[in-house]
């Protein structure tokens, strides 16, 4: 499989069947609805103005690009919508390599050609982002193709396939018409998201937002530098913004809207479907800085008499955090709180084993008004992965995870 830099085929030549020189590549054309890797059409440049050439109509690209039919049978093109641009929207823009979870800017294109019937096929295979690429399009037409050729010989080459590429667009209505989704990205652990999100601009953060799954998004979120949160929940739709928060752990969502003005946090929980909104307003109810701030309502919790199967089966339908897993908590009468049972011993329990049985001692609780410290002191005394909470007659009302804390630590860097 040959291959050919995009920085070699912008401006070079192209013939017509005729084999006269009728324009001069401008553009090549992908459209990722089709296919995300296949190009499409070339963008060609003439004196009666642009032309679109299907690549289904083109012999060869070597020396310059030779159509198999006729100028004149070329279309102008309808617009740009719905087309990926190579040079346009790729070359010396940032993207997202996935693989090594960073960002990278573009410095040329690597496509690789292919012969289809009669004619030839271009798809990118790699974006350049080292020296090379920047080297090849600042000299070419200023030394011969040929010193050219040797001097990038001992370059040594820096591409990311275009496997590990996601990109980044900022333009909301070709965000919508490209329909190009973060699949890779979201493929991310949270964190690592977070991580890329915050190098990138006000206006690439929220062009990830906003294309994001809702739940990875809402994930990402948790995780990014509570500094960040606030300007990019401003920077999103109201609607997009509660569909996102409303997937939050509801003590982060919380402690986010409260750091929100008071008249954009109220549109976005009137957005939030009631379920969530009545979890994160019950929390929002409680002063800042207490145990019940730090706490999620999201939690797992039987009766004293149930069994490691119950325990087992309510796991399997659970749809909290992963973490909330780590402790199923025993409830008298579905509200106080008699006892704790770890998941290491639901695990090597037999099903039919009485959880009451299992509940370890002593059982750690903390009150819905005390402040972090004691938060932070109980789960370094303790060693502990889950912390409950609970108000003055003993009903859990939460529970704090060891991400909290760690959350809640960070904050106060």
């Amino acid at each position: 499989m040959a291959s050919v830099a995009l920085s070699e085929i912008l401006g070079s030549p192209v013939t017509d069947l005729s084999g006269a020189t009728v324009g001069r590549v401008r553009e090549l054309a992908l459209a990722p609805q089709e296919d995300r890797s296949r190009l499409a059409h070339v963008i060609v440049k003439t004196k009666e103005g642009e032309r679109l050439l299907s690549f289904a109509m083109i012999h060869g690209v070597n020396g310059g690009v030779r159509a198999a039919n006729w100028a004149k049978d070329w279309q102008a093109p309808q617009g740009t919508e719905g087309f990926l641009l190579l040079s346009r929207d790729l070359l010396d823009q940032q993207v997202i390599d996935v693989h090594g979870r960073k960002l990278v800017r573009v410095n040329d294109i690597d496509l690789n050609e292919t012969e289809v019937d009669d004619h030839v096929q271009l798809s990118i295979g790699a974006v350049d982002v080292g020296a090379r690429g920047a080297v090849r399009r600042l000299l070419k037409g200023l030394v011969p193709a040929g010193l050219l050729r040797s001097l990038l010989e001992r370059i040594p080459q820096k591409t990311i396939p275009w496997e590990f590429v996601d990109l980044i667009e900022i333009d909301p209505a070709r965000r919508v018409r490209l329909r190009i989704s973060h699949d890779r990205l979201a493929k991310l652990h949270p964190a690592d998201i977070a991580d890329i999100v915050e190098e990138l601009s006000p206006a690439e953060r929220e062009a990830v937002f906003e294309t994001l799954d809702e739940e990875v998004a809402a994930g990402a979120l948790e995780e990014v530098d509570p500094k960040l949160q606030r300007s990019i929940v401003e920077s999103l739709d109201t609607d997009r913004a509660a569909d996102i928060v409303e997937e939050m752990d509801p003590g982060a969502a919380a402690d986010l809207l409260s750091d929100l003005p008071e008249e954009t946090s109220e549109i976005i929980l009137e957005e939030m479907e009631p379920e969530p909104r009545e979890e994160v307003s019950e929390l929002l109810e409680h002063e800042e800085n207490t145990a019940a701030r730090q706490m999620t309502t999201q939690y797992m919790a039987l009766p004293p008499a149930a069994t490691v199967h119950d325990a087992i089966e309510m796991m399997r339908n659970f749809e909290g955090g992963v973490e909330s897993v780590m402790t199923i908590f025993l409830l008298e009468n579905g509200e106080k709180l008699v006892g704790a049972v770890p998941l290491p011993k639901i695990v090597l329990a037999k099903p039919e084993t009485r959880l009451k049985e299992l509940s370890q001692e002593p059982l750690v609780t903390v009150h819905v008004d005390k402040k972090e410290k004691k938060v932070a002191e109980l789960f370094d005394k303790y060693n502990l992965l889950t912390l409950p909470v609970v108000d003055d007659e003993g009903r859990l009302t939460g529970v704090i995870t060891a991400d909290d804390v760690i959350s809640m630590l960070r904050e106060r860097e």
